[in-house]
């Protein structure tokens, strides 16, 4: 540290030992990073900066957007046109996302920065399939029936699974953080799986197998993502997330 420093935190004590100051009236004369609070320049004050955590946003907006795409896959109420999951998946399961993770990328947290800008693009990349003028879904139409032909679950399936082999290293990024997050994960790659293997086979009863355990990834998601954001005071409810490590 700096000469300047130092005498700027000496005028901070002896302001304190000659005014008979409080400690709380001490704390004013500083930031919460502990740099001396100096207002001389109203225009630019010397702030230090602390930032939200970004996780709970990446949490949450990845349990809406799986959780939604659950709905539709096993047909809740005979709706399976999953058109209306464009928007929320363009603009909370991807806009978000990516939003957390840059902000995960600024707090130097290299898991976060890298898994929500993944599933962010998930999101954005399956909602495209279905977004009128794309012409993804257009170009595995036959021309003459109006209907998908039998190229297009094959192809949705390599899309999954791309995806499954991501998600395999993602967890096994995990199984140092929490036990919900790493299960998350986990069943994730189930998911995954089990709705690829469906699309390849042409089984439908894997398809809905594999939206049905969406549920669960995304209850656990919607669990990782509350207790952070009810972290720290916020209010009186503290969930568990079961930490998969000790510190020593």
């Amino acid at each position: 540290m700096s000469s300047e420093g130092h005498d700027s935190y000496d005028h901070a004590n002896k302001m304190e030992a000659a005014n008979g100051a409080s400690a709380a009236q001490l704390e004013r004369l500083k930031t919460a990073g502990g740099h001396v609070n100096d207002r001389t320049q109203p225009s630019l004050p010397v702030v230090h900066r602390s930032f939200a955590n970004p996780a709970p946003l990446g949490l949450l907006s990845f349990a809406t957007g799986i959780f939604l795409i659950s709905i539709f896959g096993v047909k809740v109420r005979g709706v399976a046109t999953p058109n209306v999951l464009i928007g929320v998946l363009i603009f909370f399961g991807g806009v978000c996302q990516f939003i957390s993770g840059i902000m995960e990328f600024v707090s130097g947290n290299t898991f976060g920065a890298t898994v929500f800008p993944s599933y962010g693009a998930f999101n954005l990349s399956y909602a495209l399939i279905y977004l009128p003028g794309s012409g993804i879904l257009a170009a595995y139409t036959d021309a003459t029936t109006g209907e998908l032909n039998a190229q297009f679950s094959n192809a949705l399936a390599m899309y999954l699974w791309a995806w499954f082999i991501l998600t395999v290293i993602f967890t096994v990024a995990a199984m140092r953080s929490s036990w919900v997050l790493f299960l998350d994960l986990f069943f994730l790659d189930i998911v995954l799986l089990l709705l690829a293997c469906g699309y390849m086979l042409n089984d439908s009863r894997l398809e809905t197998a594999g939206s049905a355990l969406g549920f669960v990834v995304a209850f656990l998601s919607y669990w990782a993502g509350t207790a952070g954001l009810f972290a720290n005071g916020i209010t009186p409810i503290n969930l568990p997330v079961f930490p998969m490590y000790t510190e020593e």
